[in-house]
């Protein structure tokens, strides 16, 4: 389970610790082309051009094509600004660390990288926490200050108690909470689900992308005799024995999280999973890179 140490760490002086590495990748490595890992394509309506091989299809005007008789297609160019609104839904099971860090803890770190590098960037960033007890929520601001304070007081709250009911997300807020074409990064621990009540229209409105932290006993049981551990989603001690039931039903588990997970991210270059092992800064940078490389995300346009 994490440690007091790890428990007691103050977030604002965490990111700041972080804050010199941001820019050093972003300076460095996502060398100015940031912008890019978000969109593939311009999402501001320019003018009508004539439309020439080569062009994307999906930008033809068959209006104007029907009326002049040839094709045109819409020219759309960047927006200078993107918006970043994070979405935290803190479930008791986050608390779940069978090493130093809890899930809580390593996904709360990538959610502090990622403000920070919107303020790197100058965007605008905000959040909507999901909580038991209700969700809190920040509008987008931009600037160093005003960032670096709603991370830290993120990334400050308690975790709820394991006896807690599981957050709702408020997604009929969250679809009116940032403007259109803005970057939706949704962070929690994604159990084998559903999709929410007005998801489709989430993804048409946002860019969305999740963000999920692991813990290696979730990818592999251990099976060196019996472990006792506490289970956050029961509530309760469990005995791991690493036998053949245990490792089945974990299998069977991983199946359906992991089929629940890639339909609400159909597309891999929308979703990122970490361990509480590896450095999340690096993953994060590599994510980004691999975006940055495709041309941003792919087929929500």
């Amino acid at each position: 389970m994490a440690t007091a140490a790890t428990q007691a760490r103050n977030p604002l002086a965490l990111l700041r610790q972080l804050e010199w590495r941001v820019r050093h990748a972003v300076e460095n490595i996502l060398s100015g082309q940031y912008r890019s890992a978000f969109r593939g394509r311009g999402i501001e309506f320019d003018q009508v051009v004539r439309y020439e091989f080569g062009d994307d299809v999906r930008d033809i005007d068959w209006n104007v094509t029907a009326r002049l008789g040839e094709p045109y297609r819409k020219k759309f160019v960047e927006e200078r600004e993107v918006t970043l609104l994070l979405v935290l839904e803190d479930s008791p099971t986050l608390n779940f660390g069978s090493g130093e860090l809890s899930k809580r803890e390593a996904l709360l770190e990538l959610a502090g990288l990622v403000m920070l590098l919107g303020a790197v960037n100058g965007d605008r960033v905000g959040f909507v926490h999901a909580l038991p007890e209700g969700p809190v929520y920040r509008e987008p601001v931009r600037g160093r200050g005003a960032i670096l304070h709603a991370a830290a007081s993120l990334m400050g709250r308690p975790a709820p108690s394991p006896a807690s009911a599981v957050p709702q997300i408020p997604w009929r807020f969250v679809a009116r909470a940032a403007p259109k074409h803005s970057v939706l990064l949704w962070l929690g621990d994604f159990p084998p689900r559903t999709e929410p009540e007005g998801w489709a229209v989430i993804r048409r409105r946002y860019q969305t992308m999740g963000f999920r932290v692991d813990d290696p006993w979730e990818r592999q049981l251990p099976s060196e005799g019996q472990i006792a551990a506490f289970d956050p989603s029961s509530g309760r001690l469990v005995t791991l024995e690493g036998g053949q039931a245990d490792q089945s039903a974990h299998a069977e588990w991983r199946a359906r999280r992991e089929a629940s997970w890639e339909a609400l991210f159909p597309d891999p270059l929308s979703r990122l999973v970490a361990s509480t092992a590896d450095d999340r800064f690096d993953v994060l940078v590599r994510f980004f890179l691999a975006r940055m490389r495709s041309g941003g995300i792919r087929g929500q346009w």
